[in-house]
């Protein structure tokens, strides 16, 4: 036995397929002095009962290209290890049973195409003809997806384990970890029951023991058990091993070939949790007993699809326990409570098939201090504060569970858990009319329903019951004024004596402004792509106040924190519950402001645009700031959230002679469409930068000014971009656009739609997404050539545009 390292520069913790495929591939980097510890054997866990279907589309292109890498590292794994995989590309086939689901299909294949996939749609006699077990009464079509394949998800970890000790990797089974130490906030090592490693960085991919791992460092990985269960049967007839895994979302199954049987699962819509009070310790290669009652749903609904399985001998009942996120995708990142602590967990029984490329990507995070590239779905950043509270966690976990084979509708809200957040005008918002959904805990409104229209959404891939309410909110706004509830924002005051110092290395914008300057920037990552996308105001000489999106409160707070330079005298406070937005926008909004304010500082002289001044309502001190996400002229009205009551009543008053309405997000989303403003994450990643995104003019790349992503982007500039965000519309008003359409130039695939929707004063669908050319973007020909849209899997005329569809000029929110 070789002797205990008592030190490692890495840490990894959990040996199963995803803790394996980190070290293997943090080896590989050249990472010699790693470390994995198993607590009990390697596939102890969850691996060793996984299914080991390995499945590759995913509505978000990085978690595709994800699962991409993973199918890439599985190929060659055989032949680098000598160690066999069970790998096999045998492809993925997608029964629907509705004309529904069918559509949703349609939506799938138009997003393979933009991911580069092949995704077939096939009748139900094609789909028999590749399934011939199965009856097909109810099948009304199907889908295909050669290149998805299965494994065996103990082989498949015992190749990537040797492949890390080939590379210089340790793995060390039995021995668990005890504690983690911690010293003036960083890594030290970690303590196990057969003695003490020191380190710098840890790796928790501890599975479902994830969550009570990181609460040692004082990391939150919000993530539940959930029992799950599927039948092994014996041999049967017609079965092979060249037989594609089937997914039968309808009828809430699936299915795989083993050993010239059929293993048969499925996601049940009354999931079962486990371990509520802790996951017992000696819980190491065990299951849980059969539960058949609960299983009987399954079966019902399994055997009248493939009868053989009715007759069939069972070898096996599995009910193995795994780990299940609130959102349905996994966790992977530098934990925000702890630099040089890393997670890979929560993989929602899809581990096997995102293991490999899920290593390969936190190796690289590990490696280069940041992703390799945009890995905001899955990034432990996503997450606030009701993710801290387990009871709101599992809750939510459950439901997602009982969703994971229904419909993905476009907009779809979850229900439970809710309300956790809410603004101080929730009630008044909620006798309005409001329909509210959910981001990071906050209820937010969407839409508001006129009297006698319920408030609930009916979802749909054409026209949901919400379009006709949303239109009327965006033309008030256009026409006359709305008022917007955005309090959920993330608002952040940083303060010190070097706090413009900071923000001027943070940002790509020029800040150095004197007080009551507003300035839209972006901040940058090493490569130059777009990590943030904020308003700052400066409020003094020493003070700065930071807004940004709701959902990026985390990771916006991170960035910044873990990205200013040392040294500095400067400090962040976040302040998002102690403060209320009101956003009163539209041509008449500086009315209603002065009424309200009693003549108030309001005029263009006395607050022009991109500039903040206090302004008093209802004897509120308020603090109005001249900046708009929908193309309106307008005010974001920034309060203390115990005046809200007093402030959103008076603004109502005044507003009542000028036609005011309370509006949603969704009438923002198509306002900003119109507009051509960047949404973070769907427009602007990590992967894009300013100038690919047509955000040049808010770089100081020319002031002399340093800052972080300056060099990546002068070196990017002088080799030329080979992409540029354009607008997209389609003058068919019957064609309904959701984001993730395919791009085509002269018959060529050249882009696809990161989001999209209808405008309602332009009147036609809009969208917006990156045309490629390897060979260097160039404006004019940009404009050149036949632009055509796949939606659903048909081609639409399509018109490209390089300035906004309203008020390119700008004259409206600068009036």
């Amino acid at each position: 036995m070789s002797e205990f390292p008592t030190q490692a520069r890495v840490v990894v913790v959990g040996g199963g397929i995803v803790g394996c495929s980190t070290a293997y591939h943090l080896a590989k980097n050249g990472f010699h002095d790693v470390v994995l510890l198993e607590r009990g054997r390697l596939t102890c866990g969850s691996t060793f009962h996984a299914a080991g279907l390995v499945g590759q589309l995913r509505s978000s292109a990085s978690i595709t290209r994800l699962l991409g890498e993973s199918v890439a590292i599985y190929r060659r794994l055989e032949e680098e290890t000598g160690q066999a995989t069970g790998w096999k590309r045998n492809g993925g086939l997608r029964l629907a049973c509705s004309r529904e689901r069918m559509a949703e299909y349609e939506r799938q294949a138009t997003t393979a195409h933009s991911f580069g996939m092949e995704m077939e749609l096939l009748t139900p006699k094609e789909a028999l003809d590749l399934w011939p077990l199965m009856e097909i009464d109810d099948v009304v079509g199907a889908a295909f997806l050669p290149t998805d394949g299965s494994a065996s998800p103990v082989d498949l970890t015992q190749a990537l384990a040797r492949g890390a000790r080939m590379h210089g990797a340790s793995l060390i089974e039995k021995c668990p970890v005890t504690s983690v130490e911690i010293e003036d906030g960083r890594i030290v090592s970690v303590t196990t029951e057969r003695g003490r490693i020191a380190c710098e960085i840890i790796v928790n991919c501890c599975g479902q023991w994830a969550h009570e791992f990181g609460a040692m460092a004082g990391v939150n990985v919000p993530l539940v058990s959930v029992q799950h269960q599927f039948m092994i049967s014996g041999s049967i007839e017609g079965v092979h091993g060249d037989l594609p895994t089937l997914r039968d979302p309808d009828r809430l199954t699936y299915y795989k070939e083993e050993v010239g049987g059929l293993v048969m699962g499925g996601y049940e819509p009354n999931p079962i949790p486990w371990a509520e009070g802790g996951i017992p310790k000696n819980f190491i290669f065990d299951l849980l007993d059969p539960n058949f009652d609960h299983f009987q749903q399954l079966a019902d609904l399994a055997f009248p699809r493939v009868p053989a399985l009715e007759g069939a001998v069972i070898r096996q009942m599995i009910n193995g326990p795994e780990s299940f996120t609130p959102d349905g995708n996994f966790i992977l990142g530098e934990a925000p409570e702890q630099p040089g602590y890393f997670v890979a967990a929560g993989f929602n029984a899809f581990g096997i098939a995102a293991a490999g490329g899920a290593g390969w990507a936190l190796a690289g995070w590990i490696e280069n201090g940041e992703p390799p590239f945009d890995l905001w779905p899955v990034d432990i950043r996503r997450f606030g504060p009701s993710h801290r509270q387990i009871d709101w966690v599992r809750s939510r976990t459950l439901e997602l569970y009982g969703k994971h084979y229904t419909i993905s509708w476009p907009s779809e809200e979850h229900e439970s858990a809710r309300p956790s957040r809410k603004s101080p005008l929730y009630d008044r918002l909620l006798s309005a009319g409001a329909c509210f959904g959910e981001k990071l805990g906050w209820e937010r409104p969407n839409w508001f329903a006129p009297e006698g229209v319920t408030a609930q959404d009916e979802y749909s891939f054409g026209r949901p019951n919400w379009f006709a309410h949303v239109g009327a909110e965006h033309r008030a706004v256009r026409e006359a004024v709305g008022l917007f509830d955005q309090t959920s924002f993330a608002k952040f005051e940083i303060e010190g004596r070097d706090a413009e110092k900071a923000l001027d290395w943070l940002c790509a914008n020029n800040i150095s402004k004197p007080p009551g300057s507003l300035t839209y920037t972006q901040m940058l990552n090493r490569r130059g792509g777009i990590e943030c996308d904020l308003t700052v105001a400066r409020m003094s000489e020493e003070l700065f106040y930071i807004v940004t999106g709701t959902g990026f409160a985390t990771h916006d707070r991170c960035w910044i924190e873990g990205n200013w330079p040392d040294g500095l005298d400067v400090s962040l406070r976040e302040v998002t519950e102690e403060r209320v937005v009101l956003s009163l926008m539209g041509p008449r909004s500086r009315e209603v402001l002065a009424a309200a304010s009693n003549g108030g500082p309001v005029s263009t002289a006395e607050l022009r645009f991109s500039t903040h001044a206090n302004v008093l309502i209802a004897g509120i001190s308020v603090c109005a700031l001249r900046m708009t996400y929908v193309g309106e002229l307008g005010f974001e009205l920034h309060l203390p959230s115990e005046g809200a009551g007093m402030v959103y009543d008076a603004l109502m008053e005044a507003g009542r002679s000028h036609g005011i309405v309370n509006a949603g997000y969704r009438a923002i989303e198509s306002l900003r469409l119109e507009k051509g403003y960047r949404a973070w994450a769907a427009d602007i990643t990590p992967n894009d930068t300013p100038y690919e995104a047509g955000l040049g003019w808010a770089v100081k790349n020319d002031s002399g000014i340093d800052f972080l992503g300056r060099e990546a982007l002068v070196q990017r500039r002088a080799e030329g971009f080979k992409r540029r965000l354009v607008g997209v519309t389609v003058d068919d008003p019957d064609v309904v656009l959701l984001g993730r359409e395919t791009i085509l130039k002269n018959g060529e695939r050249v882009g696809w739609l990161t989001s999209a929707g209808w405008g309602y004063t332009v009147e036609k669908g809009i969208g917006y997404g990156y045309v490629r050319d390897e060979n260097g973007i160039d404006l004019k020909a940009l404009r050149e050539g036949n632009y055509e849209l796949e939606v659903a899997t048909v081609r639409v005329p399509a018109k490209i545009h390089l300035k906004p569809l309203f008020d390119p000029g700008n004259e409206r929110i600068r009036s």
